[in-house]
């Protein structure tokens, strides 16, 4: 599940002057909200604007009860950064990403010694600068994003290796990313992601000239094209979900899961509200009392093919 639940501090009467106070006052929204994530009972919960006092005073609690663990990381200020780079990340976090295995119960039939029961999932949630202006900056946060995602299952498969599992490329190791990316389908984020490649004189990279500074972080395997290590796709697309973002002044689709395509099939999808309902609401824009955020959440089934035989020993690492 990706979800995007609208921090409190922007959901003000300035910005949302359509829907009525109480129904965006936080204490109602967020019943809603666990309502929803409750409802659906998914594996993995991806949350974006979370504010910390929120995370660990309402939804650790509430999540914790229904077994789940939670990992928290703000985004914050790039303190440690020269302030000609800092443009290229205006806040020091964009994503966070979470090695994990899965259990017995996520297979069919599988008893807890299967050799194929524990396999490692790299699950990543991104929230990118949210400027459409700044499309050149979003571009190059998804690239520095897909670079420390591989240096992420490199370092793993080093680990895994120790402790004698066999396995033998970074590629064995299934992703999940997802997250409000901030971009629609057409734009150079979207295109990177589920291609795999861009061209260096992309329209998104605008006049500014990056490709000293994205030679230095990314493969560049073809003339005039930055390129990622991974095979992904997307799970919703535009026939499927007209908007993960719906409001009065702006309605697309800028939230996203993306899967290894190689070894991963979705099996189910969480379709759009109903365009009847909306219209027979006269839902202008969200929230509203009945629709929470200001975003859809996302929810997708997939079906995994195991990479890796042998034993794993619990969750490895997050970042």
């Amino acid at each position: 599940m990706c979800y995007n639940v609208l921090c409190d501090k922007y959901a003000t009467r300035q910005m949302y002057t359509y829907c009525p106070s109480w129904a965006l006052n936080w204490d109602y929204r967020k019943k809603g909200i666990m309502d929803e994530i409750q409802h659906y009972a998914a594996d993995i919960i991806n949350l974006q604007e979370v504010e910390m006092e929120q995370f660990y005073n309402f939804f650790m609690p509430q999540l914790t009860a229904h077994g789940y663990y939670g990992i928290y990381s703000p985004k914050s200020r790039a303190k440690h950064m020269a302030e000609s780079e800092r443009k290229v990340m205006p806040k020091d976090n964009i994503g966070l990403a979470a090695l994990l295995q899965t259990t017995a119960n996520a297979w069919e039939n599988a008893s807890p010694d299967a050799p194929f029961a524990c396999q490692p999932v790299l699950v990543c949630t991104a929230h990118l600068h949210w400027d459409p202006e700044y499309c050149d900056v979003k571009l190059i946060q998804t690239m520095m994003l897909s670079n420390e995602l591989k240096s992420i299952l490199e370092e793993s498969v080093q680990t895994l290796r120790a402790n004698n599992v066999n396995i033998t490329d970074p590629s064995n190791i299934q992703l999940v990313l997802c997250g409000d990316f901030n971009s629609l389908p057409e734009s150079g984020v979207i295109e990177f992601l589920g291609t795999g490649k861009v061209s260096q004189d992309h329209q998104d990279f605008k006049a500014f000239s990056y490709k000293a500074y994205l030679e230095k972080v990314l493969s560049c395997d073809k003339p005039n094209e930055f390129t990622h290590f991974f095979k992904l796709a997307s799970a919703y697309n535009d026939e499927i979900m007209p908007f993960t973002n719906y409001t009065f002044d702006f309605k697309g689709i800028i939230d996203y899961i993306f899967y290894a395509k190689n070894t991963m099939t979705p099996l189910g999808l969480l379709g759009p509200i109903s365009q009847d309902w909306i219209s027979q609401n006269k839902v202008i824009g969200c929230p509203h009392p009945h629709v929470y955020s200001d975003h859809f959440p996302l929810l997708v089934e997939l079906e995994m093919v195991p990479t890796i035989f042998g034993p794993m020993n619990g969750i490895i690492r997050y970042t």
